[in-house]
């Protein structure tokens, strides 16, 4: 199997697709209440949806970018507000934090190496 996609719940779509067309992604969807992008990389996408109900995604989405440092210090240029910056993790991740305008947690990330072959990596199947 292969992920397809995520979708994240939004507020306000405008917003939200303005948001990530920002951040560097190509809208391949646009409906009023769904659209969906292609990652600038790979073949990996995401969808969000408009959600009219209050709600809380406690979901995390990870956008893995080699050289991190820099694009976040284009992001900054660019207005957007991080909670965290490109960080050293203990789990041998670099990542920086911020939100989209419903709310969503983003992780911008490099682990290189240790995103599929971390020093603890165990191999369980049924």
């Amino acid at each position: 199997m292969e992920l397809n996609q995520i979708t994240l719940p939004v507020k306000d779509m405008d917003d939200a697709v303005n948001f990530y067309l920002k951040l560097g992604f190509t809208q391949i969807v646009d409906t009023p209440h769904y659209s969906r992008f292609s990652c600038p990389e790979g073949n990996s996408t995401f969808s969000l949806l408009l959600e009219s109900d209050e709600f809380v995604n406690s979901s995390v989405i990870y956008f893995e970018h080699e050289k991190l440092d820099e694009l976040c210090a284009d992001l900054s240029q660019k207005g957007f507000q991080f909670e965290q910056l490109p960080t050293e993790q203990r789990y041998l991740w670099k990542e920086a934090i911020l939100k989209d305008p419903s709310g969503n947690k983003i992780k911008l990330y490099w682990a290189g190496e240790n995103r599929l072959n971390p020093p603890w990596k165990v191999e369980k199947r049924l």
